[in-house]
């Protein structure tokens, strides 16, 4: 028997809501370096669970029935947990990933959101330290400077000397990991290093560096030293 039209479209009106309740996943970032995570979350909707899916190559992916097909190797759900309305996917291998959180209710699945993650090599950076942080004027110590990224490395570190002015000094195609840099200041006072940017094989990077702080003390002054001799005593 052939239902009424108005039914038909009263149960079309009905199902295409349901449809529409589905809100579209949401990631607080789509770039991320390697080795780190990132989160990714739906609105909940009531009544809905969620899984996800992880693809890295979609040359030939049918999104719509292909499951995901991600390599543990590049990039993984934490925990192996892809199900839930929010999940987080650890990246190894730089890349272009997309994801797939699918909406299901009564068994069902209602409707599928697709995004995409870029991962990227971090950039390069520097770490200083000094070998002897204070010394005496005529003494000599050395700054420390030890690199992420690859190599060849460039860099630019800066001094602050006491009296307020500053120097930079760049150093081009360190091989050495860490760099070991001769410093002998010739005046007192506090003097404190930074590395202001550093260029590797892959990226630049003009983030400053931390600093690392040189106390370089005067050389005490010369003195006779006397040496106590006590008187013997003599027997009576």
């Amino acid at each position: 028997m052939k239902r009424p039209l108005y039914k038909l479209i009263r149960m079309l009106l009905v199902a295409i809501p349901l449809l529409l309740t589905v809100a579209p996943a949401m990631a607080q970032t789509n770039m991320i370096y390697t080795g780190q995570t990132v989160d990714l979350s739906v609105e909940v909707t009531p009544g809905d669970t969620y899984t996800w899916e992880l693809y890295s190559d979609v040359s030939a992916i049918n999104f719509a029935t292909d499951a995901g097909n991600c390599n543990s190797t590049d990039a993984v759900f934490a925990g192996g947990i892809n199900t839930g309305p929010a999940v987080h996917i650890t990246c190894f291998a730089p890349g272009t990933y997309f994801y797939k959180v699918i909406a299901n209710r009564n068994g069902c699945s209602m409707n599928f959101k697709i995004g995409k993650i870029d991962v990227q090599i971090p950039p390069s950076s520097a770490s200083l330290s000094l070998t002897q942080a204070s010394i005496c004027t005529g003494q000599s110590t050395s700054l420390v400077v030890t690199f992420t990224g690859s190599a060849p490395w460039s860099f630019t570190y800066r001094v602050h000397n006491p009296d307020g002015t500053f120097n930079d000094s760049t150093l081009s195609h360190i091989a050495s990991n860490p760099a070991v840099i001769p410093i002998s200041p010739v005046k007192t006072g506090t003097y404190t290093f930074e590395v202001i940017n550093v260029t590797d094989a892959v990226s630049t990077n003009t983030s400053i560096s931390n600093t690392t702080i040189l106390n370089v003390n005067a050389r005490p002054g010369s003195s006779r030293i006397y040496q106590y001799d006590p008187i013997s005593k003599k027997k009576k």
